[in-house]
């Protein structure tokens, strides 16, 4: 029996992977949705903690757990219904936690770089993930399926986020500055690596036209 290639090891790997990231950083935010759980350090100060960020908190984890299911593509094959269900899930739970996401990020209080980094944020998610919507009402598969990677690049900045909150305790630097490069960290360089997998599968298949993600 042939092996597969490395590489493709190697993705699925890293997909696994960030898939059990994904469900695991969903499940502690839905704590938010316990009455009497108070948020984190340095987030209660936020001028619209509520009642917006247990909505945050419920739909960018309700979208972040439903993402990689999205890119089976055994499911997208056999149950092509339940794709799309949780494709409006996916969406609606992105356009929902990048709203509110921009109101807290107005409201923070860790200063205007941070309010910047993480606005930017939300922005680029609701444009994204509007797009990717957009399409597929178009019944444009190959430009939908890339949109919706860069969506996903943009809903695990939630898990990019607490990856480096702890590493940067460990830095000698403030606090507060960590934050507000934090801000910025969490997402673009998801996107910067979102954009290199697509050019990277478009120069593999031209004839494909596009890319898919195949776990």
């Amino acid at each position: 029996m042939e092996r597969p290639p490395r590489s493709n090891v190697l993705q699925r790997g890293l997909f696994a992977l960030g898939a059990l990231f994904s469900a695991a950083i969903a499940v502690v935010s839905y704590r938010y949705l316990v009455p009497g759980i108070p948020p984190v350090e340095g987030v209660g100060g936020n001028a619209f903690v509520m009642p917006w960020l247990p909505v945050h908190a419920a739909a960018a984890a309700t979208a972040l757990l439903v993402a990689p299911l999205q890119f089976r593509s055994q499911l997208r094959a056999r149950r092509p219904g339940f794709h799309r269900l949780l494709g409006r899930v996916y969406v609606t739970g992105c356009l929902i936690g990048g709203a509110t996401g921009l109101a807290l990020a107005v409201g923070t209080t860790a200063g205007p770089v941070a309010t910047a980094g993480f606005g930017s944020l939300a922005l680029v998610w609701l444009i994204a993930t509007s797009n990717a919507w957009r399409l597929a009402m178009r019944r444009d598969i190959v430009a939908h399926r890339e949109w919706m990677i860069r969506s996903f690049a943009l809903t695990f900045a939630a898990v990019t986020l607490r990856l480096y909150l702890p590493i940067a305790q460990l830095l000698p630097v403030e606090l507060d500055d960590a934050y507000s490069a934090i801000s910025f960290l969490c997402w673009a360089p998801n996107l910067v690596v979102a954009e290199a997998y697509l050019r990277k599968k478009r120069r593999a298949a031209p004839s494909a036209g596009g890319a898919q993600v195949v776990a």
